[in-house]
């Protein structure tokens, strides 16, 4: 019987695990990352579950005959915030998955 009581055990830990984990999970996901480019003309703001919630331009950066510029700028906004929300969960949700590669 003691593998039982030991197993009990294990489960109770697994269990807090995961309650911890959710939680952790939760409140990466309300949290709000911004990236900027073009020397924060162009800033773009993600929640931590990877949703564009605003895009602010500086008017000085809206020029009708270079589209292409504020696409690039818009472009490069978004893909550094995305990279600080990779960035924030793979060191909150690393603790939990530390040596068991797992996706998150």
């Amino acid at each position: 019987m003691r593998g039982m009581g030991n197993m009990q055990g294990m489960m109770k830990k697994m269990q807090k695990m995961q309650k911890e984990m959710m939680e952790a999970q939760e409140a990466l996901n309300a949290e709000q990352f911004e990236g900027a480019a073009g020397g924060g003309m162009v800033k773009v703001t993600v929640t931590g579950q990877r949703e564009i919630v605003e895009v602010n331009l500086d008017p000085a950066v809206v020029d009708p005959d270079d589209i292409e510029m504020l696409q690039d700028l818009i472009v490069v906004a978004t893909n550094e915030a995305l990279k600080k929300v990779d960035e924030k969960t793979n060191a909150t949700m690393g603790k939990f998955t530390q040596g068991m590669n797992l996706p998150f």
